[in-house]
């Protein structure tokens, strides 16, 4: 076992997320009066939390008038309607079945509000994740290496025998930050080409050939 530890990303590694995500944040921008955001501009613009999500869909960005009570609102609304059609990509389980089988340790970090993805993680994902940790006060989000690094200290892992997989460039930034290894893969919301031009190293196109890796 090259490693008995894997912390995965959650948007875009183990769920499709986009068009709740994009749904929610077209309700508050119908409802303000501003243009609505395509499935392609979301998906240009997640990977750094909400109030980055918000400010990027916008049209004068953190300069809207009440911009912080319309990021409440969607934030609130997203916590609501975040399993309309959202669901794990084709052979996400049986990837996290067989490593649960092989007792690898397994957590989630996001950037996604943290009672957000507890939620998620443990509708989709509790049979196998013991860790889940998002955006939360008192934790700065990825890139910077904090929420991977209390993932580890929960599930007493050390660098060297964790692997980071994700789908981003912050993801790649993530594991840089933290020192580990990382799988980057190929069926989310970044393609093939921007990744390899930021450095990744590994390239997944499908899970289950992570089993190869760990």
């Amino acid at each position: 076992m090259k490693y008995t530890t894997v912390i995965f990303d959650l948007d875009g590694t183990l769920l499709n997320t986009l068009e709740d995500i994009r749904d929610s944040v077209n309700h508050i921008l119908t409802k303000y009066g501003y243009p609505p955001r395509t499935l392609e501009d979301i998906r240009r613009s997640v990977g750094n939390g909400s109030g980055v999500l918000l400010e990027k869909s916008l049209p004068e960005g953190r300069a809207t008038p009440r911009f912080d009570e319309l990021l409440e609102e969607y934030v609130a609304w997203y916590e609501q309607h975040n399993c309309i059609k959202t669901a794990p990509y084709e052979g996400v389980r049986e990837l996290l079945g067989a490593l649960a089988v092989t007792e690898h340790k397994l957590a989630v970090v996001s950037n996604k509000p943290d009672a957000n993805t507890k939620a998620l993680v443990r509708k989709f994902f509790g049979a196998y994740v013991s860790v889940a940790i998002g955006e939360k006060p008192g934790i700065a989000r990825k890139p910077a290496p904090d929420t991977v690094r209390a993932a580890m200290r929960e599930l007493q892992s050390f660098p060297f025998e964790t692997v980071y997989v994700g789908d981003s460039e912050v993801d790649l930034a993530t594991a840089r930050a933290a020192g580990l290894d990382c799988l980057s893969v190929t069926w989310g919301f970044r393609t093939p080409e921007y990744l390899t031009e930021l450095g990744a190293r590994t390239l997944v196109s499908r899970p289950g050939d992570i089993l190869k890796l760990v």
